[in-house]
């Protein structure tokens, strides 16, 4: 399973005039932040230049202001640039255009700043020179939104500093005039005093407060339209479900999550011979893929190689979430990083039992809902009627209610859907109301694994651990051999911090999961799967380097429905 030499060295060709341009971006930055926080030099440039065109003293201060904000914005460009996105190199450009002149300008009348414009220029150049390994399409709307972000909000904060100068007259000295106001309110955009002069300090404040606080956002979030990657609503074409499930019709018994590229919220990419799949999501700049590559293994090199190549081409991040030991390998092959982050509890029909004290609170549950008058069916989907998939899934709809839908890499997202003729479904009723319901979809032909687990709010506890006793029951007969359950996110580390001898670090580490587990359901998960004395197989996370974790955690955090980006913000950004 070695990959391409030739296509991972076209993928990276670059890489290193890549890091140099985004270096000497962040390093131009610094040195004119610090140029303008210390401006000794800059003052006899800005005074002559102030006394030869005879400008207003507030025009120092705005080129300081100017600077500063240019500065920040190459600095965060840098990110853009390390992404490889065309438009932040047209930012870039400009803005190191500008510096340059600037900078020269500055030396040639004070005789300083000649390394700022030695730096600039060096930037510029590098830019020009790398422009062709700038490639990452942008947001197609981006530009509109960036464009009218820049006119409404500094309009908005024009107008509202001009009202408050208009409604106050008596807090300001003398009688300015309709133009002067306007004069202070378009340089309170960019935090620069203007002629009007207050009697009370306080509006003097407000007023700059409020036009900084109004052009300094104006920026931030045109910036961040201009540059974020795409995020295309999410859609599994009819062409591309059908090639997945050829592919899992061959080769699905290999990853138990692989029926799950099958969520219409998915996008998927083909290896160039079409024996390889990988499918992910794109959330927040971020590639999300989960599980393993979808077909024949020895085509999964080409698989990775066309999905890192997708996620070039929109200046995403690409991540793996779930993958087994085998896929973590051609992942890193591949050039990232791999961590392990959980493991997936997995049972044997064969060997699985309730006999044994270890199982005795199993038995016990199952026995107390059985008096209670619970029975279950374990069927095929296809062995029910569409009534009876109409009441299943109206059960599993109302039973969540308004909740967010939770799941991602190991949820289909659909409930008793024709489409998943072969999900095996399991009823648990009492008195002919059904009060429970697992579903599972295929692992290969002899597997299956958990994909939804809802029960009436109102049941008994232990009905969960009731349906699963009886799956395994029925299991046999189903012609299953492997039954996947839930995903325990970290649990090694809970269990290392359990045993005995346990250091502070491992304790530490443990009580702090089982503090999350508050709201993510880390610590549960794990006690809930024990229960059944499962095999643990670990699962691994794949990433290009460490400093894109926080924001491919947040990316899984929203995909699996635990958080990640309000929604508030979103419909804000949006609009």
């Amino acid at each position: 399973m070695r990959p391409d030499p030739s296509a991972r060295r076209r993928r990276l060709a670059g890489t290193a005039a890549v890091r140099a341009v985004v270096w000497t971006a962040r390093l131009v930055a610094l040195v004119t932040v610090v140029a303008a926080l210390f401006p000794a030099p800059r003052r006899a440039f800005m005074a002559s230049l102030r006394a030869s065109l005879g400008l207003p003293p507030a025009v120092g201060m705005a080129g300081v202001v100017i600077s500063l904000v240019a500065a920040v914005g190459l600095w965060l460009l840098g990110a853009g640039l390390r992404r490889r996105k065309r438009r932040a190199w047209t930012l870039a450009i400009v803005v190191s255009a500008v510096l340059t002149v600037v900078n020269v300008l500055h030396g040639v009348t004070t005789g300083h700043g000649y390394v700022a414009a030695a730096l600039t220029l060096a930037l510029l150049v590098a830019l020009v020179a790398c422009r062709r390994r700038f490639v990452a399409r942008p947001d197609p709307g981006g530009l509109t939104r960036g464009v009218l972000i820049l006119m409404q909000l500094p309009v908005a904060g024009f107008v509202l500093v001009w009202l408050l100068l208009a409604l106050n007259p008596r807090r300001i000295d003398g009688n300015p005039g309709l133009w002067q106001q306007a004069g202070h309110a378009a340089l309170s955009l960019v935090g620069v005093s203007g002629p009007v002069q207050f009697r009370a300090g306080w509006l003097d404040d407000l007023t700059s407060a409020v036009g900084l606080a109004f052009g300094v956002t104006a920026v931030l979030v045109a910036g961040y339209h201009l540059l974020r990657s795409p995020e295309p609503e999410p859609q599994l074409t009819g062409d591309d479900e059908d090639r997945l499930r050829a592919l899992l019709d061959r080769h699905g018994s290999r990853d138990s999550l692989g029926y799950f590229a099958l969520r219409t919220d998915k996008a998927a990419v083909f290896s160039p011979t079409g024996k390889a799949a990988v499918s992910y999501r794109a959330l927040a700049g971020v590639a999300l893929a989960s599980g393993d590559p979808l077909g024949d293994h020895e085509a999964w090199p080409g698989a990775i190689e066309a999905f890192l190549g997708e996620c070039a081409s929109y200046g995403w991040v690409p991540a793996v979430l779930g993958c087994s030991e085998l896929g973590a390998t051609a992942w890193a092959r591949a050039g990232l990083d791999v961590l392990e982050f959980g493991d997936e509890a997995v049972l044997d029909t064969a060997t699985f039992t309730l006999e044994g004290r270890a199982m005795r609170g199993i038995r016990q549950a199952s026995g107390r809902l059985a008096r209670a008058g619970y029975s279950v069916r374990v069927c095929r989907l296809t062995d029910l009627t569409d009534d009876e998939r109409a009441a299943v899934a109206d059960r599993a709809s109302r039973w969540r209610g308004d909740a967010v839908e939770r799941g991602y890499s190991m949820a289909l997202s659909r409930v008793a859907d024709p489409r998943d003729p072969c999900a095996v479904v399991v009823l648990a009723a009492q008195e002919g109301e059904i009060r429970g319901l697992l579903q599972f979809v295929p692992w290969g032909g002899d597997g299956m694994s958990l994909d939804l687990m809802r029960r009436d709010p109102a049941s008994d506890n232990g009905l969960n651990e009731l349906m699963i006793a009886e799956l395994m029951a029925a299991a046999p007969g189903l012609g299953v051999a492997r039954v996947s359950l839930n995903f325990a996110v970290f649990r090694a580390a809970l269990e290392r911090g359990e045993r005995i001898g346990a250091g502070p670090v491992a304790r530490g580490w443990a009580k702090l999961l089982r503090t999350a587990s508050r709201w993510w359901q880390i610590d549960s998960l794990y006690r809930f799967n024990d229960k059944f004395r499962p095999d643990w197989v670990p699962r691994y996370v794949a990433f290009p380097a460490v400093r894109d974790l926080p924001r491919i955690m947040v990316a899984a955090l929203e995909a699996e429905g635990f958080g990640g980006r309000p929604p508030a913000v979103l419909r804000l950004l949006r609009r």
